[in-house]
């Protein structure tokens, strides 16, 4: 008997946590059934006939209580939210600034570790300045396949698994994150089959080239996938842990053993994918959920119909970063002739060092973000509703103050670059070659295109987060056209390099789509706010 009172006190407890102050017996019995409680377990766990009659008794006990008592989880943060002042904000603001630009950077550590690789070693996780051309390509080309087709993917498991992960349903995130992942490597066998199929009946490539290519794909594609849920679960510590481990570990491969290139690349990203795993694993086991086997299996209709549009988005993303590369390869005939495209190494470098600004931008994308989700709910409790352009338009004006900072610090990085490109101590002493003028065109042109690229990124992140990704992914796709054909004309008719002209004008596209859609956004915040909610 007090094991059953105790399992009521529990329940009961659960329900307040979830649902607060029950508006009907029906809400009650939903959330029992939400967490997998059968009518065949209600006598022996509780004590009563049916689960109709534990709704019942929960039911009436919570409506004998003190209303102020019925909080749920959420409720609970926004209590505690309303309590703080208006005149705290600008301590908040830059308390954020301070907490997430470091923490966006951090999190940037495995590209910058390979970087790091590359300059003291001549040798990373996945490159090596030893290559010659094809095998340059070849691996090159195999990660861009992975990162394009596992893209989609990465894009829905996050948002997804962080639906069910901050709603306390830990077993349905982790249901979502393996069906993911074995989706995404469903979709890279897919590929790889397709491509396998075309190069057989055309004869583009010799078989081992597109046999290292679809190791390199899959092994960086299934990387992602199983590195994405950290972002979750707020653990994305574990993915520079996998990444320097394995990265220490191909190293000494690479240093002290007679293994082919190749080999000491793959057994590293596998160390990095099984050391994933294996923290994946162990976070989701300390999680205790409440939910059966019958109740818990997300429904996969709903699931493809809330999230295709980020997939897509996720996709195309990639595939604007990557399209100006591949019109670059495939532009000069002299040096491709017999095969489609060629690794083209002055543009890479142009390009490779041009991204440094998007990865140091990404620290602005976390603290935007972080910011915007927490002003968004202090200052809608702290305005009336008859002051709903007030409550609109002060968090424009933070938009606007985000958009200063991104560009504050994308001048910042100029600066770093310049110096690197033109000081002593830069690219030449590092690499011990003089950086081609090519290279250097490329880099002006890219930098400009990844800072209006990360600019529609940022404005894309802001709909998202209201769960309005219609005008980012129709953005994307008219940014994707624009790109190739601007790249593919002026690549062909002026030169190979100017294709990065196509990247910048569609990345310029991009900003000014998405742009508007923020304008229209911000100033309807209010609608779109409660209709999210």
């Amino acid at each position: 008997m007090k094991n059953i009172q105790e399992n009521i006190e529990k329940i009961t407890e659960l329900v307040i946590h979830k649902i607060g102050n029950p508006v009907s017996v029906m809400v009650v019995l939903a959330t029992l059934e939400s967490f997998g409680i059968r009518d065949k377990d209600v006598l022996e766990d509780y004590g009563f006939v049916s689960l109709s009659d534990l709704s019942k008794h929960i039911f009436n006990d919570l409506k004998s209580r003190d209303i102020t008592t019925l909080k749920n989880e959420s409720e609970l943060k926004k209590s505690k939210a309303a309590l703080v002042p208006v005149s705290s904000y600008l301590w908040m603001k830059t308390k954020l600034l301070i907490q997430f630009y470091p923490l966006g950077i951090f999190h940037l550590l495995p590209i910058f570790l390979q970087i790091a690789s590359i300059i003291v070693f001549g040798y990373s996780l996945w490159a090596f300045i030893g290559f010659n051309i094809v095998q340059s390509t070849s691996v090159v080309f195999g990660v861009i396949i992975g990162l394009v087709v596992s893209g989609g993917y990465v894009q829905v498991l996050g948002r997804q698994a962080s639906f069910y992960w901050h709603h306390q349903e830990y077993k349905k995130a982790k249901m979502v994150v393996n069906k993911l992942i074995k989706s995404g490597i469903h979709g890279l066998l897919l590929t790889f089959l397709i491509l396998t199929a075309i190069n057989f009946f055309f004869n583009l490539y010799p078989f081992s080239f597109i046999l290292i290519t679809c190791v390199y794909a899959f092994l960086i594609g299934l990387l992602l996938l199983v590195s994405a849920p950290f972002h979750t679960i707020r653990q994305r510590w574990v993915i520079s842990l996998a990444v320097l481990l394995a990265t220490a570990i191909a190293l000494v491969l690479k240093l002290y053993t007679s293994l082919y290139i190749y080999v000491t690349h793959w057994v590293g990203i596998t160390v990095a994918i099984f050391v994933s795993k294996l923290f994946l694993e162990y976070f989701f086991n300390r999680k205790k959920g409440f939910y059966s086997a019958e109740n818990l299996r997300p429904k996969k209709l709903m699931v493809i119909y809330k999230n295709y549009r980020y997939f897509f988005y996720g996709t195309l993303i990639y595939v604007f970063i990557f399209i100006d590369r591949l019109l670059a390869w495939s532009a000069d005939i002299d040096l491709t002739h017999q095969f489609i495209f060629l690794y083209e190494k002055n543009y890479e470098i142009g390009m490779d060092i041009a991204i440094l600004i998007f990865f140091m931008l990404a620290g602005v994308l976390e603290y935007a973000i972080a910011s915007f989700s927490k002003f968004l709910d202090l200052k809608q409790r702290n305005t009336l509703v008859t002051n709903r352009k007030v409550f609109n338009k002060s968090l424009f004006k933070m938009y606007l103050g985000h958009i200063s900072v991104l560009i504050l610090t994308a001048l910042v990085t100029t600066t770093f670059i310049y110096l690197l490109i033109t000081q002593p101590w830069g690219y030449e002493a590092n690499f011990g070659e003089t950086l081609d003028f090519i290279s250097i065109k490329v880099c002006v042109f890219g930098g400009v295109g990844y800072l209006l690229l990360t600019w529609g990124m940022l404005n894309s992140l802001y709909l998202f987060t209201l769960d309005n990704p219609k005008g980012p992914l129709r953005s994307i796709i008219i940014a994707c056209i624009v790109n190739f054909a601007v790249g593919f004309i002026l690549s062909r008719i002026i030169s190979y390099e100017y294709s990065v002209v196509g990247m910048l004008v569609g990345a310029g596209l991009f900003m000014i789509l998405t742009l508007r859609e923020t304008i229209v956004f911000f100033k309807k915040l209010d609608y779109h706010y409660y209709a999210a909610y």
